[in-house]
């Protein structure tokens, strides 16, 4: 079905044009050729790792863009940005998977109208609240990680950082029944919201971790450990928390920021393994069971699970027009946000 608005729309962009400076630019949304669709965001979602990589100009400039919807590149400026829910404003011809109207989930940057082919769109249940529609970056990667983390029945694992693919995590392993889950998260109120996510014990990184950890433990220390801080520190002290033969699953991605890591000990006697864990692909130990369709309708079935409070992890809901500001705040320390979600209207 193709509506009647067949013209260029204008649209608004979020763009980081140079280090440490956002700015919201004017676009324009073609009308949809054939097998495409254009989307009229109603929510985005700040990703509070990656994306201040970006603004920060911590990625290496000659990495090349690893979505379709990103425009610019690593040296500035930079379109960027990938959870963005909204509703088919018009379609192109031969179009038959969405229809005007359908609530759509796209890895597309911060944008209040935008043109898009028509398999980039997740089509969304008509249930699902935009405001946890939002999550479905995130929750994917959390998947991602719980499926790529080695963790059986009654086994422990530690998560460092309690941000919201952290938080996430926490949630989904318990759901998996793993048990106890630890969290390591120097905020305060982040540790409450981890304990809120499922978690067993929520301790900050300087409270004698490793003691705690083998003390939780019987002295065997954690089957897994989980690094979603950012944090090289984090990745280091992770190693030294995990068993014999324990696994450490990197989650973060650090940039060009160089991470020393405690290689001497107990990693190589203790022969730990530490295992990368990224989004874009599924873990190939599963990929013969499981591919991208299977693994985005995972994903729509845990957003709509009352078990996790997605609506908890939201802590500025702001509109659009104030996002340049939030990354400042985000930089100079934060501000308490835990996730920040970028509000364009009604549609």
């Amino acid at each position: 079905m193709r509506s009647a608005a067949r013209d260029s729309l204008k649209a608004r962009a979020l763009w980081f044009s140079a280090r440490r400076v956002a700015e919201i630019f004017p676009e324009t949304a073609p009308a949809p050729g054939p097998g495409e669709v254009r989307v009229r965001a109603v929510l985005s979602a700040v990703s509070h790792g990656t994306e201040m990589l970006v603004y920060r100009g911590e990625v290496p400039e000659e990495l090349p863009l690893d979505l379709p919807t990103f425009a610019g590149d690593f040296s500035f400026p930079i379109k960027h940005g990938y959870a963005s829910a909204g509703r088919v404003l018009d379609t192109g011809p031969g179009v038959e998977n969405l229809s005007p109207g359908d609530p759509v989930f796209v890895h597309h940057p911060h944008q209040d109208v935008f043109t898009v082919p028509a398999g980039f769109p997740v089509r969304l249940p008509e249930t699902l609240d935009p405001l946890r529609a939002v999550f479905f970056a995130n929750m994917e990667t959390a998947l991602n990680v719980v499926h790529d983390t080695p963790a059986r029945l009654g086994e422990t694992v530690v998560v460092f950082g309690g941000g919201v693919v952290g938080l996430l995590v926490t949630r989904l392993l318990g759901m998996a029944g793993i048990s106890p889950i630890l969290v390591v998260e120097p905020r305060p109120e982040r540790r409450l919201l981890a304990l809120k996510m499922g978690a067993d014990a929520a301790w900050g990184p300087e409270d004698d971790l490793k003691e705690r950890v083998y003390g939780a433990t019987g002295g065997r220390g954690a089957d897994a450990a989980v690094e979603a801080s950012g944090s090289g520190a984090a990745l280091g002290a992770a190693v030294e928390c995990v068993a014999f033969e324990g696994t450490v699953v990197a989650a973060s991605w650090y940039g060009t920021r160089p991470v020393g890591l405690p290689l001497g000990e107990h990693f190589h006697r203790g022969r730990v393994k530490i295992k990368s864990s990224q989004v874009g692909m599924v873990a190939p130990e599963l990929s013969v069971r499981w591919d991208r369709g299977r693994r985005s309708g995972a994903v729509i079935s845990f957003l709509q699970d009352p078990r996790i409070p997605l609506d908890s992890l939201v802590s500025h809901r702001v509109p659009f027009g104030e996002a340049p500001g939030i990354y400042r705040m985000l930089d100079g320390g934060n501000g308490g946000a835990v996730q920040v979600v970028f509000d364009y209207g009604e549609v």
